[in-house]
């Protein structure tokens, strides 16, 4: 399974992607908006978007792609590990 995290913490990075990897997902993060933002994000299974650090012009992009590749969107106003464990749980769960 392939996850694209947009938003969240320059600092966190690390984190979430061990987090993603301790749920055998490979993983996007983009905590800052890239010139080529729609190119990047490319085919995905899951993209969640961490609203609280995300700007506007970043989330319309993402959805815009997310829509048109047809990847299932989640949101959390929280950007922590907590969260995106919970998310992660929850999709692997009803994806099986």
């Amino acid at each position: 399974m392939s996850v694209v995290i947009v938003g969240g913490h320059d600092r966190m990075v690390r984190q979430y992607i061990d987090t993603c990897k301790n749920h055998k997902c490979k993983v996007k993060v983009f905590t800052q908006m890239p010139g080529n933002f729609k190119a990047q994000i490319g085919k995905a299974d899951l993209m969640v978007l961490f609203t609280s650090t995300l700007s506007h012009t970043m989330m319309r992009s993402a959805v815009q792609e997310a829509k048109k590749e047809k990847i299932t969107i989640t949101h959390s106003h929280t950007s922590s590990i907590s969260a995106l464990t919970k998310i992660l749980d929850d999709y692997c769960k009803n994806s099986v």
